[in-house]
């Protein structure tokens, strides 16, 4: 096998990768790819393995010299992502071989052409979808926010590869999953940057590939990097829990497992902690602290039985629950009858078990089971299998295909339309004949009737439901049944933008509306041309600085303001003109002659109001004194002396300083990277910072009066503003404080969540 390998890299003249390692090194790489092999979850012809060690030892050799930012050799980690490939994914010899190339044509002299030569045509398409977009616009290029994003570019051509092989996803995604788990020696402001990639694109890609497992790590790895302070409270208090939760856990499991037994099944019945994210999202959604929360774990049973009898089981298997515990019916989900599009299956029901706490039951089979944690890898092994698993997961492939076909040529909307439509949950309805559509969660009316068919999209006057008229913005729920109306009169609008949610009816809107408004615009042409040669103008010579002295982008945004009546041409006679030619200014016309004029309703350039200039904070932006820049305080997070920060780069409006917990943080970092600068505080000065908070509680006599108290007279805090709602015994209030600093800011809550009236407050992302 040496004798083959040397014979087939001979002509590549690759280094000794080991020139660069100490003996312990050395050591490490080759017990590495060794324990890589024995992870295989398949057996495989001796031929494989060859070509399995050929294609170590190509990269091995051409990543010679290079090692990672812990300082260990380079080689290990096309390693590890090859041997979670075939651990924790399950993939064949063939995407192993292409998991230990994955970076060599990124990052060295080998050529695909080469990996073609040595390994076929197959497994360089699969190297080939691996390496990251070339030929991107210059990354340190901030020309506006509607410039292409290299991010996004990278994340569509990953995408477009689910329409010719998923593999590809596959392996980038163990490539994401390795680099999260590795992120401590990376500078903070770098794994911000790739934790948020991580949540916006990989966890829900992992989630809609069926890899539980793995997107319930990459959340709680991104949580821990974002959110560092609320990981470890988490941490310390599930650890602090663990005994009395497992002794609960037995107690609830002991009567089951009985009965379950007598019933004739053989079973698995434990408990399975949920993750730290999902903890974490739940005290935020239900405003609850940490010991009013009971539900951190799930109870599962998991049947072995045949796929004939599993419907049957699971059933039965929770009537036996029901016998020792009341179900809460509203929380019944029925993902064996209705699996989701991921091909997940299996009964779950929330019961209350003793000492009067809820717990989630799970109930499935085995084949169940290894397909909520392998997801894809489990979907082709049962793929021969009659279940609705192999039909739904073939569904949302499809789906996935018939969308890549005709992609968004902006990637950044390309990227947020395949996101809201394929990673979202799902609902399902139905046709007037009964047939069964599936639309992403929000989907409306409108987007039903472009799904029917383009045309009755197009001419969609009304929707019913259950024979009901109802708004074309109406949100469709499970199990409706709608009803089209057409018109031959009705046309698309810019208001029907805002009614739907697929890509496909996004899709089918703009493109109506551009045929629209391009017969519109030609009109629009026609005069502007008159009026040109009316003043002597030459047309092609002076539009484009029209387009920008109206401040547009093209020129049928022009011809079509031209149309709509947007914009006075009259006032092209007061620009100033040199040889027949425009400039775009006006001349020494009289003020009083330009007022008299009928002013022009479009948009215009003009320079920017003067502003009250506050007394900024002191910041450091990648190590430079930020007053080197124009910068502010985003105002969609209002960060505070403390805050882990970051600093974005607008087109218009200099830097934005915003939390990394900001709501936008995560797309910011995800699809606009390039933007993304290092921020730090230095020190305050006498600025103070706007901190609003949520407060809720119960409606007692003299609440107001006790927070107007405690935060004015004790903590000397001054309010801008402050607003309750009352309701039944129940108050939820908003106040916005001007505040020092963060330590200041927690000193108030806990002050605040003191009061014995007051059940929650959180500050407001």
């Amino acid at each position: 096998m040496v004798d083959y390998i040397e014979e087939k890299l001979a002509p590549l003249n690759l280094p000794d990768p080991t020139a660069d390692l100490n003996a312990e090194e050395e050591k490490e790489v080759y017990a590495a790819f060794e324990h890589l092999l024995g992870s295989l979850r398949m057996d495989y012809p001796p031929e494989e393995e060859r070509e399995m060690r050929l294609a170590f030892t190509l990269a091995f050799r051409a990543h010679a010299g290079q090692r990672r930012k812990s300082g260990e050799p380079y080689i290990l980690h096309p390693i590890e992502v090859a041997r979670i490939c075939a651990d924790e994914l399950g993939l064949a010899p063939r995407s192993i071989k292409a998991a230990l190339m994955h970076d060599v044509v990124e990052d060295t002299e080998v050529t695909l052409a080469q990996i073609r030569f040595l390994f076929g045509q197959k497994v360089s398409s699969i190297v080939d979808g691996l390496t990251k977009f070339s030929g991107i616009a210059n990354a340190n290029n901030v020309q506006g926010d509607k410039m292409s994003s290299p991010q996004a570019e990278n994340f569509k051509k990953i995408l477009l590869t689910i329409a010719k092989d998923v593999r590809v996803v596959l392996i980038k995604m163990a490539d994401r999953l390795h680099n999260m788990r590795t992120l401590g020696s990376m500078p903070h402001h770098k794994q911000l940057k790739i934790a948020s990639e991580t949540s916006y694109i990989y966890a829900p890609l992992a989630h809609r590939l069926g890899f539980y497992s793995i997107k319930t790590e990459m959340e709680d790895l991104v949580m821990k990097i974002i959110e560092p302070e609320e990981y470890q409270d988490i941490v310390k208090k599930l650890q602090e829990t663990k005994d009395e939760r497992e002794a609960y856990i037995e107690d609830f499991i002991a009567p089951v497992r009985k009965a379950v037994e007598a019933a004739g099944y053989k079973a698995r019945i434990f408990g399975r902690a949920k993750s730290i994210s999902s903890i974490n999202n739940k005290l935020k959604k239900k405003q609850l602290a940490f010991e009013e929360i009971y539900d951190f774990f799930a109870i599962r049973i998991v049947l072995d039985l045949p796929i004939e009898r599993e419907k049957a089981a699971c059933w039965n298997v929770y009537s036996i629950i029901t016998d020792y515990y009341t179900p809460v019916p509203e929380r019944l989900k029925d993902w064996v009858s209705m699996p989701k599009t991921n091909g997940y299956e299996s009964l779950h029901t929330t019961v209350m078990g003793p000492k009067g706490r809820f717990v989630e039951v799970q109930i499935r089979s085995e084949r169940m089971d290894e397909i909520a944690e392998m997801g894809f890898a489990a979907h082709w092994k049962y793929k021969g299998v009659k279940s609705s698993q192999s039909s739904t997961f073939e569904r949302w492939l499809t789906k996935a295909r018939e969308m890549l076909e005709n992609p968004e040529t902006n990637a950044i909307e390309f990227l947020n339309s395949f996101k809201s439509n394929l990673f979202a949950e799902e609902v399902y309805v139905f046709t007037p004949k009964g047939d069964l559509r599936f639309f992403p969660k929000g989907a409306t009316a409108l987007d039903f009737a472009f799904d029917i068919h383009s045309e009755v999209g197009y001419h969609c006057k009304a929707v019913k439901v259950a024979e009901k008229i109802v708004p074309l913005s109406y949100r469709l729920r499970n199990g409706d049944q709608l009803r089209v109306v057409t018109s031959p009169n009705q046309k698309p609008t810019e208001g029907w933008l805002k009614m739907v949610e697929t890509g496909r009816a996004r899709h089918k809107i703009r493109q109506a509306l551009r045929e629209e408004r391009m017969k519109l615009g030609a009109l629009g042409k026609e005069t502007l041309e008159r009026k040109l040669k009316t003043l002597k103008l030459d047309a092609d010579e002076n539009i484009d600085v029209l387009v920008k002295y109206y401040g547009l982008e093209n020129r049928p945004a022009l011809y079509y303001g031209i149309y709509q009546g947007q914009y006075n041409l009259n006032e092209i006679k007061l620009l100033r003109q040199e040889q027949g030619k425009l400039f775009p200014e006006l001349a020494d016309t009289p003020k009083e002659e330009i007022a008299q004029m009928e002013k022009p309703k479009g948009p215009r350039l003009r320079p920017l109001a003067s502003r009250k200039q506050f007394k900024k904070p002191k910041l450091v932006v990648d190590g430079e004194d930020a007053s080197n820049y124009t910068y502010s305080l985003a105002t969609c997070c209002n960060p505070v002396m403390g805050d882990d920060i970051f600093a974005y780069v607008t087109s218009k409006h200099g830097l934005k300083i915003h939390r990394t917990t900001c709501p936008n943080a995560e797309h910011m970092q995800a699809t606009y990277g390039y933007r993304i600068k290092k921020a730090e505080w230095i020190e305050s000065g006498e600025t103070s910072f706007v901190a609003d908070l949520l407060i809720t509680g119960m409606d007692d006599m003299g609440v107001v009066q006790q927070l107007s108290n405690i935060i004015t007279n004790e903590l000397g805090v001054n309010m801008r503003s402050f607003s309750m709602e009352g309701l039944e015994g129940h108050f939820e209030g908003r106040i916005s404080l001007m505040v020092q600093n963060k330590d200041q800011l927690k000193q108030i809550i806990m002050s605040i969540k003191n009061l014995d009236a007051v059940n929650t407050v959180a500050r407001i992302e």
